[in-house]
């Protein structure tokens, strides 16, 4: 009879302490439970049953920056236009010899024909302005090449023999983009009249030294900053845009990757393979459902969701706010069939948790472990207790 109390103790201990066996996170029924709890009656997460119209308007989600909204893909670049720090090379024609730029060597007969001479480069100053013999401080900044030659002609008219003059930006300084960024060697890129595309620039900077996959560019154009992932800009021409003079491009690698938890067979945070990923191809990447211990009805997506689709699906709470998003938790029972399919269109986003929780009878299982670790040492001693009774 004492062996038996005994016993029985042991186990009123055991089933008492059921609640707090070790386990890898709430059931499901405690995700769906919990999310009917209010405080001050609101809820403090939704839970949104996936469809196939949930699924729809998941699809619609609005890119959270783009490139295209800066505008000006559909054309080139205008005239290029000097700028003050742009180092200007002049040469100066004139019909003949003995003119203001003809160099003679003294005791040497004069010789027909077109002299020229080389300028040495000439750096626009703060006033806009360079410096040419004979036509004093020519205003070039703001002007294109063609009206800077045709003012120092104009200038040197009447002073030298018919001059021609041919203006070229050596150091476009005024004209470029800079590139810099831990992923490219970085770069002050200078811009072709033609017009240069943001892919372009980088390409000319020595290109991208991370996967495409794990690349990010951002554009900064006065005030104004986007950062979008490179495979959209490969992928879709409206955001590979035209750059403009000053644009600062940065490069950046920031691998994307989802969290993995609970009865998976890899609970790690699991990098994307490209910029799309389905629930159905990230879960395959977990290892699966494990059989001996994962819930069907269990399989969750954690999410700080946008206010748009928060309020496209009805779940904008003001107590589920967290920041400027909203605690949305997705939830699929893959004991239905058709959530297969759900599975294979819903997308997955960088951070979201995938979550799947441990079956009812997996905890069954443990508690039947627990109770023979502690009643297999008290039948040894009531058998040992008994053999000496005899």
């Amino acid at each position: 009879m004492r062996t038996s109390h005994l016993v029985g103790v042991f186990v009123c201990v055991a089933l008492g302490g059921c609640s707090a066996l070790p386990t890898s996170g709430p059931t499901a029924s405690a995700v769906l439970d919990e999310a009917a709890r209010t405080d001050a009656g609101e809820a403090r997460y939704s839970v949104v049953e996936v469809d196939e119209r949930v699924v729809a308007t998941l699809r619609r989600r609005p890119q959270d920056a783009t490139l295209a909204s800066f505008g000006g893909y559909q054309g080139g670049a205008s005239d290029v236009r000097v700028g003050v720090g742009d180092s200007v090379s002049l040469t100066i024609w004139e019909a003949g010899a003995g003119g203001l730029f003809s160099a003679t060597v003294p005791g040497a007969p004069l010789s027909a024909g077109s002299r020229a001479a080389a300028i040495p480069d000439q750096l626009v100053g703060r006033d806009g302005a360079i410096m040419v013999p004979y036509a004093g401080r020519v205003r070039a900044a703001g002007r294109t090449t063609f009206d800077i030659q045709r003012q120092i002609e104009r200038a040197l008219e009447g002073k030298a023999i018919q001059p021609q003059a041919l203006v070229t930006v050596a150091r476009p300084v005024s004209n470029s983009v800079t590139v810099i960024g831990e992923a490219t060697t970085g770069a002050r890129v200078p811009l072709s009249p033609k017009g240069d595309r943001i892919l372009d620039v980088i390409a000319s900077a020595g290109g991208a030294r991370t996967a495409t996959t794990e690349t990010f560019i951002q554009l900064t154009r006065g005030p104004r900053t986007a950062r979008v992932a490179m495979t959209r800009v490969v992928a879709d021409m409206r955001e590979n845009v035209y750059v403009r003079p000053g644009d600062v491009v940065t490069v950046i690698r920031d691998p994307q990757y989802f969290l993995a938890y609970g009865a998976t067979g890899r609970s790690a945070d699991v990098p994307f393979d490209g910029d799309n990923m389905t629930l159905a191809q990230a879960l395959t990447k977990a290892g699966g459902l494990l059989d001996h211990r994962a819930d069907p009805q269990g399989v969750f997506v954690f999410r700080l969701e946008t206010p748009a689709i928060a309020r496209a699906l009805g779940v904008d709470s003001p107590n589920a706010r967290m920041g400027e998003r909203y605690k949305v938790v997705y939830h699929l029972n893959f004991r239905d069939p058709n959530a297969l399919f759900t599975a294979q269109q819903m997308r997955i986003f960088h951070r979201d948790l995938i979550y799947v929780s441990n079956a009812p009878l997996s905890d069954v299982q443990k508690f039947m472990m627990l109770f023979n670790l502690i009643a297999s040492p008290v039948a040894q001693g009531a058998s040992v207790t008994a053999a000496v009774g005899r």
